[in-house]
């Protein structure tokens, strides 16, 4: 397996990860006062905004050629960490 392959499978196990998460917020926000889960949608919505940013990014990436994934992944990274930080931020929110 080359090494796109490889970073190709962890950013496809990491979004099913994120998928989860998001569902986790989804059930605590349907167990929360009307206020607190207007708050859950808000959040939630913006980790959707940003789990399909990624999806873009592994297509992106899936398409690149073996020559060019580096750069791509460049721009993976930066929307991983930024999407990493948004789930940690939102389940220690809620």
């Amino acid at each position: 397996m080359s090494d796109k392959q490889a970073y190709e499978k962890k950013l496809e196990a990491q979004i099913e990860e994120w998928n989860a998460d998001i569902d986790k917020l989804k059930a605590q926000a349907k167990k929360a006062s009307a206020d607190a889960e207007a708050d859950y949608e808000k959040e939630i919505d913006k980790l959707e905004s940003r789990r399909d940013d990624m999806n873009d990014k592994l297509e992106e990436l899936k398409s690149a050629s073996e020559d060019a994934w580096e750069d791509v992944k460049d721009g993976a990274e930066s929307a991983w960490s930024s999407m990493s930080d948004a789930v940690s931020s939102a389940a220690s929110r809620f």
